[in-house]
């Protein structure tokens, strides 16, 4: 737990709310590097973390279910809500 609370706060505020459990070491690195590669640039970095997430979540569910299980993975900053092509409710 200490090292969640030695995390910036936008970055543990993502992870509070991430779809897939991170750890805090693991996230931190992705952090420094994508901070670096931003140039700082926060909200950039946090768009970067939720597209790694939708793309490590996209890779589970055909891992999982196969490519026959029509899903679409929808951002909603620092939430992922997979949807059922076709349905109005959210799995």
């Amino acid at each position: 737990m200490d090292h969640y609370d030695r995390l910036p706060p936008e970055l543990r505020t993502w992870l509070a709310a991430a779809a897939l459990p991170w750890s805090p070491r693991s996230v931190l690195r992705l952090w420094d590097r994508l901070l670096r590669e931003m140039r700082g640039d926060v909200e950039a970095v946090l768009a970067r973390l939720d597209r790694a997430e939708r793309k490590m979540l996209a890779k589970d569910c055909l891992r999982i279910w196969g490519d026959s299980y029509p899903v679409e993975i929808v951002p909603t900053r620092g939430r992922l809500l997979a949807t059922h092509q076709g349905s109005t409710g959210v799995h």
